[in-house]
């Protein structure tokens, strides 16, 4: 018998499997890093496609195009260096990376003579003008300084070309808040000297006042700028603890630096503000609001074109980001700029929006207020032939027809040719009888009820149904009212079981009809009182066979019921005994019994646990009881009955106090004590005492010193036993904190007795041990 071949073959098995399998996540961290590490081995010709799947994952990684970088400088290749240099250079304002370019920069520059220098120093030009102000720019200016120092000057034209561009580059480098700036300030002092003395001494204490500024700035900064992870890769936010504090760290320098603490010149101040912005959009590449902060700053600043380009590489960065689009939308409408806003709507539609609805609602909208009544409507009759239009397209051009255009007929008949396609939908339903209930049409409204309500499920109806009940609560009269009502009980009845409980009337139905806003016809308790009332005919009216279900296990040993599937050791809870806990609720208040017989429980013990069903019924408390010793069991019945879920502490610990616990017989120390497993316990003082005397038992290493520190000990437990029968047989307070003010009292005794006991034994085991 021939086999049936699959006609995918291995291939579509392979597929089949790479779908069942995980997607991977491209922005795993460790693993980039581990590739980054592992690339590092690799030729040149192996490591080019690894780094650009890399910097493709993260394209402002300075530390990823700087290794990229290097690995080319290292195999000369000039030209794919000089492209990588003009790919990343100024998208990543980072020192280091820009110090490489330097290098490469000085290296195929330094055997070209005076041109080479020129193009050296218009490079590093090119560098400070956009990572000069960067705060690990201070061995940048250094560099650069010594670059102008090593230049040769062939006249004395050319010298002093050299010295101004020297003094030009400290003067600079001085009032940047940077590293080395203490240092920098004395290499400017020496060098003005060596100049000129008279000329130093003018020039230093013009620069002197804003040296310290910059220095004062600089150490500010510094604490800004050391609470952010330079290292950190640029992914999308996740929600980690990390990641949070790297953004509220990026947040404070932004505010810090937009405060212009330097005092420096507006445009000087907006420069050193966007590249704050640039270097932390290198780490929170894919924040959203850290793009729409930057384009709005520049807004309020008043560069419109730099606001929009910085939107234009949002959307690059973010093609996904619905929000970037409409807040770019809302800037080119502002600027008046409606063909470049038209184009971005088009990028909406085509891009595969997930709101495509809410995209096509805006831009009716936007038709409306740019290009008038006529290319709104126009543009609806093509959006409604669209398979992905929905209902909500039919209620926005609706309202603008009614509410902008006037136009209360237009509204009507555009509802009308919606219903025809959302009858099934109860939110569209609502919206119409909302319109209609603007125009004052009861007649229409109870009709579109009746037509919505006979075509919807009764699981969809519900809401259909409440706002009807409500319309005729509100506009019809008793009789409409009461028919509405009934008939929705009716659509929504449960189960045959609770049908009939189900349409009978309650008070919860005049609530309904006689409330008004957060006005209502009965106080609040009053309302939790009808609820409890109707959780517990909604839960306890059932039937005697379901009951029986929750007693399964007694029914079984009684052959009440049938082989069952589930297993002898589950113990299900008796629900009949199940009751709406109310704090009010006083003691003894008859409480939902039980199916079966129950043997009484003590009347200060509130809900028994039975143990067994059926005629060997036993109570769990009462053997308890039974094995408990005399003393404790006294002690429990003095407890009073717990009303709530938690007892009053305040009571037990008046009832600790003021019970009169009968105390077994202590021996003296030395001689062992026998007790019996049914006697009396010992009583909570006499515990504490014999735990805090340690009394010393015969044949241990312990030894007395005499018989003045024995008499010394009987006078401390003698005095303590006086004191605890002093403050149990004093009469309960009235007042809490009375009663643990005794307590506290009572406490700091046993503690000092108990010091004094053990010290007691520790001084004769010491003398023991000495003589």
């Amino acid at each position: 018998m021939a086999s049936v071949e699959n006609p995918g073959g291995p291939e579509s098995k392979d597929q089949e499997a790479a779908a069942d399998d995980p997607p991977v996540d491209k922005y795993n961290v460790e693993a980039a890093e581990a590739l980054a590490s592992e690339v590092l081995r690799l030729p040149i010709a192996e490591a080019v496609p690894i780094y650009e799947q890399l910097l493709g994952v993260f394209p402002t990684c300075a530390k990823y195009w700087k290794q990229y970088v290097e690995a080319h400088m290292a195999a000369n290749n000039d030209d794919a260096t000089r492209l990588i240099f003009s790919r990343c250079l100024l998208n990543c304002l980072q020192v280091p990376l820009w110090r490489c370019y330097i290098r490469y920069i000085r290296k195929i520059n330094d055997k070209k003579g005076l041109e080479g220098h020129e193009e050296t120093r218009k490079a590093f030009l090119f560098m400070l003008n956009y990572v000069g102000g960067d705060m690990a720019a201070g061995p940048v200016w250094m560099e650069y300084i010594a670059f102008l120092k090593s230049l040769p000057a062939l006249n004395a034209q050319e010298e002093s070309q050299r010295m101004t561009a020297i003094r030009k580059a400290y003067q600079t480098a001085i009032v940047t808040p940077c590293h080395h700036i203490e240092q920098l300030w004395k290499e400017y002092e020496n060098f003005e000297n060596s100049v000129s003395r008279q000329l130093a001494k003018g020039l230093v204490s013009e620069y002197q006042p804003k040296y310290n500024s910059a220095r004062a700035v600089y150490r500010e900064r510094k604490k800004y700028v050391d609470e952010i992870d330079w290292n950190m890769l640029a992914v999308p936010p996740s929600g980690s603890y990390k990641e949070e504090m790297q953004w509220m760290a990026w947040k404070r320098l932004l505010a810090f630096e937009k405060g212009n603490p330097q005092r420096i010149d507006a445009a000087s101040a907006n420069k050193r503000i966007e590249f704050t912005y640039e270097q932390c959009l290198m780490y929170l590449y894919h924040y959203p609001d850290i793009w729409y902060d930057y384009a709005t700053w520049h807004a309020k600043s008043g560069s419109t074109d730099a606001a929009i380009k910085v939107f234009q590489r949002a959307l690059k960065a973010l093609p996904e980001s619905e929000l970037l689009r409409y807040a770019y939308l809302e800037l080119e409408e502002s600027r008046g700029a409606t063909p470049e806003a038209k184009q971005v709507y088009e990028s909406l539609f085509t891009d595969g929006t997930r709101n495509t609805s809410l995209a096509q609602i805006q831009y009716i909208r936007f038709l409306r207020r740019t290009e008038g009544v006529e290319a709104a409507r126009k543009y609806f009759l093509d959006a409604r032939k669209s398979p992905n239009c929905t209902y909500h397209v039919y209620v926005a051009y609706a309202m603008i027809a009614f509410c902008l255009d006037k136009e209360p007929k237009m509204a009507h008949n555009v509802f009308e040719a919606g219903l025809k396609r959302f009858m099934n939908e109860p939110a569209y339903i609502l919206e119409y009888a909302d319109f209609l209930s603007r125009l004052n049409d009861d007649k229409n409204i109870r009709a579109l009820f009746e037509r919505a309500l006979s075509s919807l499920p009764a699981e969809g109806s519900v809401e259909v149904w409440k706002r009807f009940v409500e319309f005729e609560q509100t506009y019809g009269d008793l009789a409409s009212m009461l028919k509405v009502e009934q008939r929705r009980k009716e659509a929504l009845s449960g189960t045959t079981e609770d049908e009939a409980s189900a349409l009978e009337g309650s008070l919860q139905d005049i609530v309904s009809r006689y409330r008004f806003m957060d006005l209502w016809p009965c106080s609040s308790q009053e309302l939790d009182h009808l609820s409890r009332q109707e959780w517990l005919t909604r839960n306890f009216n059932k039937k005697s066979d379901k009951l029986a279900v929750s007693n399964g296990a007694g029914l079984m040993e009684r052959g009440l019921l049938g082989p069952s599937t589930s297993s002898s050791d589950v113990i299900y809870p008796d629900t009949s005994q199940m009751v709406v806990y109310d704090p009010r609720q006083k003691t003894g208040m008859p409480t939902p019994m039980a199916t079966g017989p129950a043997v009484a429980a003590p009347s200060n013990i509130t809900n028994p646990v039975p143990v067994g069903v059926g005629g060997n019924i036993t109570n769990a408390f009462d053997e308890i009881l039974k094995a408990t010793p005399q003393a404790l069991a006294a002690f429990l019945a003095t407890l009073p009955a717990v009303e709530g879920p938690t007892p009053d502490v305040d009571i037990v610990l008046s009832i600790c106090l003021q019970s009169n616990i009968p105390a077994a017989p202590i021996g003296k120390p030395g001689a062992p004590q026998k007790q019996s497993s049914t006697g009396p316990a010992l009583s909570g003082s006499e515990v504490s005492t014999s735990s805090k005397s340690h009394p010393v038992r015969s044949g241990s290493s312990f030894k007395q010193t005499g018989d003045r520190q024995a008499k010394k000990r009987k006078d401390l437990n003698r005095q303590e036993d006086e004191e605890t029968t002093t403050v149990q047989s004093q009469p309960l307070p009235r007042d809490v904190f009375r009663m643990r003010q005794i307590q506290k009292a009572r406490a700091a005794t046993s503690s000092q007795t108990g010091s004094a006991s053990y010290g007691s034994a520790f001084s004769g085991d010491l003398s023991g041990s000495t003589g």
